[in-house]
């Protein structure tokens, strides 16, 4: 992604969710890497699969919550691949 992509925030969920780095994967166009603010607070990186609607961190694969932000980055880079 440009440059042009750093530190975009949304209002999602009742939260405000920032996206501070995101990479799409080569390989599986569907996963991206991110790093991410919900309210100010950094989040650690974490893959996001935007197929099967898992997020990997710390080594563990877990489904989606409600209201997740990787529903925000799937939707939102969905229409800019």
């Amino acid at each position: 992604m440009s440059a042009s992509w750093a530190s975009m925030c949304r209002s999602y969920g009742g939260h405000q969710i920032c996206i501070i780095s995101i990479e799409r994967s080569a390989k599986n166009y569907w996963e991206y890497k991110a790093a991410m603010s919900v309210d100010g607070v950094k989040q650690p990186i974490a893959i996001y699969n935007c197929r099967d609607r898992l997020k990997l961190q710390d080594k563990k694969s877990v489904q989606f919550s409600d209201n997740d932000p990787g529903y925000l980055i799937c939707s939102f880079f969905k229409n800019h691949q």
